[in-house]
């Protein structure tokens, strides 16, 4: 199993920036893939970014050239380095990592985004 904790979150005005930080505890070895994913009031939870074990990144078209992912695998920790954020990026963002097939997911961290 795995146990994963955002933090980071909090009120920006448009054009500023956040990191989040996700830390993983428990079977943190046998990760495979791990990801931001953000669920805005009325909406659907849609994939922010991803990473994998080996370092590839995708990024969903709204983010890219703004939003960076990474991981410390020697922390077990995944960051989400967020910059120009906008209005639309207020949500709640979920880390998610993949262990053998199945999905964990933290808690969630706000990101306000002010106009």
């Amino acid at each position: 199993h795995v146990q994963l904790v955002e933090s980071g979150g909090g009120l920006v005005q448009a054009g500023g920036s956040l990191r989040l930080s996700c830390a993983a505890s428990g079977d943190t070895i046998c990760i495979s893939a791990m990801g931001w994913y953000r669920q805005a009031p009325g909406k659907e939870r849609e994939l922010v970014a991803g990473i994998t074990s080996l370092g590839s990144t995708n990024y969903a078209d709204s983010v890219k050239g703004r939003f960076t992912i990474s991981r410390d695998n020697a922390k077990n920790t995944l960051y989400l380095q967020m910059n120009v954020l906008k209005p639309e990026d207020t949500a709640v963002y979920y880390c998610n990592g993949v262990l053998h097939g199945t999905e964990y997911w933290g808690q969630g961290t706000q990101v306000t985004v002010s106009s």
